[in-house]
This record gives structure tokens, C-alpha cells and sequence, in this order.
């Protein structure tokens, strides 16, 4: 069985003050319930960790490079976000690649990078509003995962998030049945390429997920959580979420 996740981005927002949201949600959770994940920006990890610490709420970064060390201005390592007392990091945001102008296999090193110091890689895949339109859009998905993920993924590296760009922070949310069918390929894909071990990396789904709707997607077989934005900032709004994923 997959472990179901919860999992908040909070983007490029929070100051010190958050940290009494994350204490809220922290004191909130019983042992038995969702995986549940919270991404702050990098300079509230040891802060976030130090506030989680005596709960089941784990914390992540954002983004990592892929090198381990070096002149990159600006920017943090896996080791790095690691070292803050972090277990993940997410990988692939859209809006890293569009931002920043990250491919695939800009993506796949931070992946690796990731997992060689011992993080969960959260790896972010999802189609624009004029692919989801068209004819191919499954096989657009496919392939973005095929090169964004590398060889030697288990449950227990990695993460997929089916975010589809064209919802993220719109309110607008596909059709269960488009979710079902894209989170099914995405299972497809990972067990025949892993086998057994890609039936047990879990699929979350990403974009506009409220406490009104998350009931709903999560009644999705291949639907094993959320990636959420702007809900998870206030404990108010993510626990709905983590309620509705406890009872699918």
C-alpha cells in the first residue's frame, strides 16, 4: 500500500511569522494519519524543522542545483537543504522551468542530485493550457517524464506531482475524469519502466486543490495525495485537505 502525502509549497512567501501556522498544523496531526510534507522558502528551513521536529510534519525545499558545490551565486545545494534537517526537495516546478528555463535533463541531475544526499526528489511534471487542448497531451506528459526522471527510482526516492501549469493558482481545475486518465498513464509509465517498484511510487496531483475539492480528486485509484500552493500558508485552509485525504 502507498502511504498517501500531503505536501504544501509554500512558493516565494512566509517570514518568521508562519511559523506559527506550521505550529498549529504540527500540533494538529495525529501519528496515524496522511504523509505530511511542508516546502517553505530556504531561508525557513532550520526554523520550520526546529517547529516540526516533535510531529509527523516533515519539511522540504523548494529547489536544489544540481552540483554539490561551486560558484553559483544564489543558489542552494541538495546537501545544503539537507543539511537544515530537510528530508525532500521539490524538483521540476513549472514555474522553475519557466522562470528559469529548466529542461528536462536540467531537471533529471537535480533528481539525482537530490537522492545522493539522501533526499525524497518531488519531481513536478505538467502540461500548458494550449497542450492540454490539443490531440497529444498525454503523450507530451509521458514524455517530459520519461526524461525528466533517471534509472533506479523507488517509492522511497521519489515522488511524481501531475501539476497541470494551466490550474496552478487559477482556480480552475480539469475534470476528474482527465485527472483519472493522466495520473492512470503516469502509473502505466512507471511500472513499465520500474515494474513492481513503480507501483509504489505515489502520484500526486497538483493545481488549485481547495478543502472543496480535494474530497472529490481524491477518490481517484491512482491519485495518492496533493502537491498544494496557496491553501497549505494557513493551517486553517490545509487541514480540510489532509482531513479529505485521511478519509479517502
Amino acid at each position: 500500500m502507498r502511504r498517501s502525502l500531503a505536501a504544501g509549497n509554500w512558493k516565494m512567501n512566509g517570514n518568521a511569522e508562519l511559523m506559527e501556522e506550521l505550529s498549529t498544523l504540527a500540533a494538529a496531526q495525529p501519528d496515524a494519519g496522511p504523509d505530511i510534507l511542508i516546502c517553505p522558502p530556504a531561508t525557513l528551513l532550520s526554523q520550520a524543522v526546529e517547529v516540526t521536529q516533535n510531529s509527523p510534519v516533515r519539511i522540504g525545499g523548494q529547489d536544489c542545483h544540481a552540483a554539490p558545490k561551486g560558484a553559483h551565486t544564489g543558489d542552494i545545494s541538495a546537501q545544503m537543504v539537507k543539511d537544515t534537517g530537510a528530508s525532500a526537495v521539490i524538483v521540476g516546478h513549472s514555474e522553475r522551468r519557466a522562470d528559469h528555463h529548466e529542461a528536462d535533463s536540467d531537471i533529471r541531475a537535480k533528481v539525482e542530485a537530490a537522492w545522493a544526499a539522501d533526499l525524497l526528489a518531488i519531481l513536478c511534471i505538467g502540461e500548458s493550457e494550449d497542450e492540454r487542448m490539443g490531440p497529444d497531451t498525454l503523450d507530451i506528459i509521458a514524455a517530459q517524464l520519461d526524461a525528466s526522471m533517471p534509472d533506479g527510482a523507488t517509492g522511497e526516492t521519489l515522488v511524481i506531482a501531475y501539476e497541470p501549469i494551466w490550474a496552478i493558482g487559477t482556480g480552475r481545475v480539469p475534470t476528474l475524469e482527465q485527472i483519472i486518465e493522466t495520473h492512470d498513464m503516469i502509473r502505466d509509465r512507471l511500472v513499465a519502466r520500474f515494474g513492481a517498484e513503480g507501483d509504489k511510487i505515489r502520484i500526486l496531483y497538483g493545481g488549485s486543490v481547495k478543502p472543496t475539492n480535494a474530497a472529490e480528486i481524491f477518490t481517484a485509484q491512482n491519485v495518492d495525495g496533493a502537491l498544494v500552493g496557496g491553501a497549505s500558508l494557513k493551517a486553517a485552509d490545509f487541514q480540510p485537505i489532509i482531513d479529505a485525504l485521511a478519509k479517502a
